[in-house]
């Protein structure tokens, strides 16, 4: 795995040491009237030391100098050799190796020094100037890639609590519902095996169907309406439920059981509770991307403060539309007519 990742290094260094020739070719071409491919050949010849120095100076000496030492005067005195030592290679060291392709006809004189002095200082500059172009870009790349892994880390630990919510909340889901036809089989009710067919869809739907991050609209309004025909078994003809949607495009997609909370929410904390005249009213519309649904059910009584205690599936709700969306609201609160839930999501605000 290492060996991988330091060939992955020396490639960058590599492709940055090609950026480097490109550019003094270039820039050599526009100041010496020669043939392109003499000043190309020297520029790759200088080129190729001043990457492998560059590569060693940033992989390997610049880490040993930092590393943690139980003395700071140890790592002031590595400091201070390493320092002299690519003095010694940037400077010296580039006029030899120039020398050396002079001396195997890879390298062409294109200018001559008076002293060996002014050799060493003028391929001096061209040293210096690519430690700092290669510092930049090495710089700006392990920038990219740690706010690329960063962000990598933040979606997998935003799937991961948006699983986990939903591992909550389907079982939550499905314990009420078992709940339910409990109820009618204690009461040797005719409905309960209906009741256990329609469970059985519901558990089928989520099984296989809402197992992807999104699912198209049609389906989420059959799976309500399955809830809502096996939540109305349990009650007789005083139980009023009005469900209606204004859709523009039944396949548009969504996140799968996303609106079941508030529905079920509706029954188990309102309707169940309500002795006269229990009601249910749901509406679902989405037009332009913009899906507004609402509910409001029955209470028994209203309470004074009217504040709304969230159980554990609007709770969970809440927190999955922060994951999931940007634009978002779901307002709940109570009144004398009823509690009313009214959710609110631009579509196209998906993260």
């Amino acid at each position: 795995m290492k060996t991988g990742s330091n060939f992955k290094r020396f490639t960058f260094y590599v492709w940055v040491g090609i950026a480097y020739i490109g550019l003094w070719c270039l820039s050599e071409f526009h100041m010496n009237p020669t043939p392109f491919r003499i000043i190309l050949l020297n520029e790759l010849w200088r080129g190729i030391y001043v990457t492998v120095i560059n590569y060693l100076l940033f992989e390997y000496s610049l880490p040993f100098v930092r590393r943690s030492r139980k003395f700071i005067l140890i790592n002031i005195g590595i400091g201070i050799f390493v320092f002299f030592g690519y003095i010694l290679l940037f400077a010296p060291g580039l006029y030899l190796w120039r020398t050396i392709g002079i001396s195997l006809n890879i390298y062409t004189e294109l200018k001559t020094f008076t002293s060996i002095e002014q050799g060493i200082t003028i391929h001096f500059s061209f040293s210096v100037g690519s430690v700092f172009f290669f510092g930049f870009i090495r710089h700006f790349y392990n920038y990219t890639r740690l706010k690329a892994s960063a962000q990598q880390l933040l979606i997998e630990k935003q799937t991961a609590e948006l699983n986990y919510l939903k591992s909550q909340t389907n079982p939550h889901f499905l314990f009420n519902t078992l709940n339910n036809i409990y109820s009618l089989a204690r009461d040797k009710s005719d409905l309960a095996p209906e009741s256990i067919l329609r469970l059985s869809k519901i558990l089928r739907y989520m099984l296989y169907e809402a197992g992807g991050p999104f699912i198209a609209i049609e389906q989420e309004l059959k799976i309500i309406g399955d809830y809502i025909a096996l939540e109305k078994l349990r009650y007789d003809d005083s139980l009023r439920v009005n469900y209606s949607n204004d859709i523009e495009d039944m396949k548009q997609a969504i996140p799968p059981l996303l609106l079941i909370p508030l529905v079920e929410n509706a029954f188990k904390h309102g309707v169940s509770e309500t002795r006269n005249q229990p009601f249910v009213d749901i509406h679902l519309s989405v037009n332009k991307r913009q899906l507004t649904f609402f509910v409001k059910n029955s209470t028994e009584e209203f309470p004074e403060n009217a504040k709304v205690k969230e159980n554990i599936g609007l709770s969970n709700l809440r927190r999955q539309l922060e994951l999931l969306y940007t634009e978002y609201n779901l307002s709940v609160n109570y009144s004398e007519s009823g509690f009313t839930a009214t959710l609110k999501i631009n579509l196209a605000s998906h993260v």
